[in-house]
């Protein structure tokens, strides 16, 4: 087979890898629009009451969970002081937002550490169990280029209907089995303050949830790897402090 050939052919799959992908993103697109507002509450080991005090009813939710041979509080720790910049994979997810949207990049200086980086965005701490949970908030408008997230305090946040936003909850959380390993789970729920903001949320979460999952699923590992460190270098070293690693 000579080169032409060679050449045609890879163009050919090239175009029919191209056109399977749309496809398939096209139906998860339609699938994701078609499922807005049908959420299914949590319930037994993973319903969430501290959660529930912020944002009981839901138009989106997305929770994942793993395993953990550390024990909770070294889990979450090792989860709030996550590096998502360090991620390639989000670093590209990020980018590819901005290059759909047309964003400006940020180019101010951001603390390392998913809790400091988002309360740096204007994100809150709507409550917080020290060791085994934190539960951050905040309300926004996700379809805009350059979003903005607003903080609202934590008795004024379960009220909060100013029309034309997105109320958005999420978690860290690590729920022990025993003293030398957990669960580690994050939730997160979504719910639009009027039709018009409902819309637009469901527009922009049926074509742009793909990376935002990602992101979710793609913590887990590192958040396992490095509670998993700590946990060892904890039992090597008893004298270390947990908030000291």
């Amino acid at each position: 087979m000579n080169a032409k050939k060679l050449a045609r052919k890879a163009a050919r799959w090239s175009a029919a890898s191209v056109g399977i992908g749309v496809a398939a993103y096209a139906a998860y697109a339609g699938t994701t629009w078609l499922r807005y507002g049908h959420v299914e509450a949590s319930t037994g080991v993973e319903s969430d009451s501290l959660l529930d005090r912020f944002m009981p009813t839901y138009e989106i939710v997305e929770r994942h969970r793993t395993y953990v041979a550390a024990p909770a509080a070294v889990t979450l720790a090792a989860a709030s002081e996550m590096d998502l910049q360090q991620l390639r994979i989000v670093r590209y997810i990020f980018k590819g937002r901005e290059l759909i949207l047309r964003s400006k990049p940020d180019e101010k200086a951001r603390p390392r550490g998913i809790i400091a980086l988002t309360r740096s965005l204007g994100w809150a701490v709507l409550a917080e169990t020290p060791g085994r949970e934190i539960v951050m908030g905040a309300v926004t408008q996700p379809w805009e280029s350059d979003v903005v997230f607003h903080p609202v305090a934590p008795e004024a946040f379960a009220s909060f209907n100013d029309p034309g936003y997105v109320k958005i909850v999420w978690t860290l959380r690590a729920d022990a089995l025993g003293d030398h390993a957990s669960i580690f789970r994050t939730e997160t729920r979504a719910v639009a303050t009027d039709a018009v903001a409902r819309l637009r949320f469901r527009r922009y979460w049926s074509f742009l949830s793909p990376g935002i999952v990602l992101i979710r699923r793609a913590t887990l590992g590192p958040v396992r790897a490095e509670a998993e460190r700590r946990a060892r270098e904890l039992h090597s070293r008893p004298e270390l402090a947990v908030g000291a690693m």
